[in-house]
């Protein structure tokens, strides 16, 4: 027994040893690697924080980049240093905390207006003393302005941002204005945007000379090029940025760059590379809205004016900033008819802000998560849905006619989604493609597609649709049952489908022929597209089966369904595809049913030789007939096994409960 214990405590002990080798191992690391710092800062200068830039002259030169307080800047530059117009490194020209005075104006100009000679009406914000970098110090100001005539006219409206050290001097056109204790910036308070291309509709049964005078008055009122509208919007942001830092001036992004205002007189420290900048104050319009703007025409005379002052950290400020940069950029390049970087003109963008301003908070993080839900099993959804087909030898409870009928239902849809970009997401726009895409490579899984020649006809070839194989009786009575499903579906669907367009063309107006017939199609779609499930519930109802169905695909679709009835409420799309995403919860709770009235049991064949465990029970009695009984050949246990794996040999086939 003391043999035994040893031998135990054997292995115990070299996986003690292994572990404590593998810890000093990792100490002995850290230590070489804290050894190698304290050698380098000591030896080779690893306090000197230095950057390799470009001089004036295009020479590649050291430079330090620990800029010196303001204060301590030299009168002169080092001996052989070069001054460079466009600085490296940036530092920040007052120190943190700095309490400053703030003063904002409007004017119609961009010259600043001495302000002794600024009417009390143009002063829209004053305060004193405000602390950069106290999160708790927040000022706000609200005032009716008047509207420039200059303004009304297409003009811009400026703000002039004075902005000093408490105390300072904030007039830059007085003699002792001094540029190290204040600064003044220009922004436009007004913004240009694009309008979207308004499509003219019109009635498709009007006469002719009224159609041409129509025509010629749209073509007078539209221009060639977009049209640009001034806009007005009420809440103005300021923002100032703590702690900030030096940065690399050349290598910052252009949304930053914008905000940041370098010292004025343009001083250098002793490299002659870097120099100072004043605090940043962000004038932020991310969550100005367009849907909250006002055009600004000869008829406004007033408006209201708000503004905020307070503090923002520094990652909030890039990450706004950049956002709305690219946000304007693309809808700026989709105004002009540019090809969009980003796949998107910045209305996905404005539809996020709408979301988050206008929702319910609970709402808004139930929608954030049927968001993540939608994708996760939208994807599932097309994976399992895919793997069935791939799967699956036969045609049983398929309704072939039913997947040759959705691909132009989602080919319509998709073109009705298209025909209406302008209030369409992208999310929406990629699903249906998806959709179709799979829906075709179903029908190459079902039948064979072929192109054959067609003597007589006009087009000299035609689309064949064959069969893979010959057809079982099964099989064939599917075939029956979803001729007679589509049967009674045409009985009923045509002559709504013609009562719509007779509707349609009476009452609504549309852009074109073609839109008209498009928004006719997938208005039947959307009103009568869930009978495109009708035959395989039917199918199921004669085959008193539903083993045939691919359940967990189903499963995720129908789950989505109800993800799509929550965004019905918050996404942007057409009213119709709104409508159409309850309709798939009447075949969700009829496809419900009928799993509960025609029970599977996964534990064996089913009726139609689609296997769950038996497969595997099966083969492991195979193998173990193999090993008790030697003599027998292995084309009778292979045979044994093939008729109990297809459950339809010899009449064994076995009901589900």
């Amino acid at each position: 027994m003391p043999e035994g214990n040893g031998a135990q405590r054997q292995p115990a002990r070299q996986e003690e040893q292994q572990g404590s080798s593998v810890f000093s191992k990792i100490l002995q690391a850290v230590a070489m690697w804290a050894l190698m710092q304290l050698v380098m800062k000591q030896f080779m200068g690893g306090g000197q924080k230095t950057a390799t830039v470009q001089d004036a002259t295009g020479q590649a030169v050291q430079v330090s980049t620990s800029v010196p307080s303001y204060d301590q800047r030299p009168q002169r530059l080092d001996d052989g240093a070069v001054y460079n117009r466009v600085p490296q490194i940036i530092a920040p020209i007052w120190p943190e905390n700095s309490q400053v005075d703030i003063m904002v104006t409007i004017s119609p100009s961009f010259v600043p207006n001495p302000l002794k000679q600024t009417s009390a009406d143009k002063v829209v914000f004053e305060e004193k003393k405000f602390t950069i970098g106290n999160w708790t110090d927040a000022r706000t100001e609200e005032r009716t302005i008047d509207i420039p005539t200059e303004v009304q006219k297409n003009g811009t409206l400026w703000g002039h941002f004075y902005v000093g050290l408490s105390g300072a001097l904030l007039d830059p056109t007085l003699p002792n204005y001094d540029p190290a204790s204040a600064y003044h910036f220009v922004w436009p308070l007004t913004h240009y945007i694009p309008r979207k291309k308004e499509f003219k509709t019109r009635s498709l049964l009007a006469g002719k000379e009224d159609a041409v005078e129509e025509v010629e008055e749209v073509q007078e009122e539209q221009p060639s090029g977009p049209i640009i509208t001034n806009y007005y919007h009420p809440n103005i942001s300021l923002s100032f940025i703590p702690n900030t830092g030096s940065m690399p001036f050349a290598r910052t992004h252009p949304a930053v760059r914008q905000f940041l205002r370098l010292e004025a007189t343009g001083a250098r420290d002793g490299t002659g590379q870097n120099t100072w900048y004043y605090p940043i104050l962000f004038v932020n319009t991310f969550w100005q809205l367009k849907s909250q703007m006002t055009i600004i025409n000869e008829t406004i005379k007033t408006m209201p004016m708000r503004i905020d002052l307070n503090n923002l950290a520094e990652w909030k400020f890039k990450t706004m900033a950049s956002i709305d940069l690219s946000a304007k950029e693309a809808a700026r390049a989709a105004a002009f008819g540019n090809p969009l970087t980003t796949g998107s003109d910045g209305s996905e963008i404005e539809m996020i802000k709408e979301i988050f301003l206008d929702s319910n908070p609970i709402l808004l993080g139930i929608t954030i998560f049927a968001s993540i839900a939608h994708m996760i099993l939208e994807t599932l959804a097309f994976g399992s849905d895919i793997a069935h087909y791939r799967k699956k030898k036969d045609n049983v409870g398929i309704s072939v006619r039913s997947i040759l009928a959705n691909v132009f239902m989602q080919l319509i849809i998709f073109l009705y989604l298209v025909d209406q970009s302008q209030n369409t997401s992208w999310m929406i726009l990629g699903s249906q493609g998806v959709g179709i895409l799979i829906e075709l490579w179903k029908i190459t899984t079902v039948v064979n597609v072929r192109i054959r020649p067609a003597p007589g006809s006009i087009i000299p070839y035609r689309i064949s649709f064959e069969d893979k194989h010959k057809l079982s009786e099964t099989e064939e009575k599917t075939k029956e049952y979803d001729e007679i499903a589509f049967k009674y579906m045409y009985i009923a669907g045509v002559p709504l489908l013609f009562a719509y367009a007779i509707y349609s063309l009476i009452y609504d107006t549309h852009k074109s022929w073609y839109s008209f017939v498009i928004a006719t199609l997938v208005g039947s779609v959307y009103a009568y597209g869930f009978l495109m499930m009708v035959p395989s519930l039917y199918i199921n109802y004669r085959l008193k089966s539903v083993a045939h169905m691919p359940g967990k695909a189903m499963m995720y679709k129908f789950l989505n369904t109800f993800i799509d009835d929550l965004f019905a409420f918050t996404i942007k799309m057409p009213f119709l595809h709104r409508l159409a995403t309850f309709r798939d919860d009447i075949i969700f709770f009829i496809y419900l049913y009928q799993r509960w009235a025609y029970k599977v049991d996964y534990t064996r064949v089913n009726e139609f030789g689609q296997g769950g465990e038996d497969d595997a029970v099966e083969e492991k009695k195979a193998e173990g007939q193999k090993a008790v009984l030697p003599a027998a050949s292995e084309e009778q246990i292979v045979g044994t096994t093939s008729e109990k794996a297809s459950g339809v040999e010899a009449g064994k086939v076995k009901k589900r409960k």
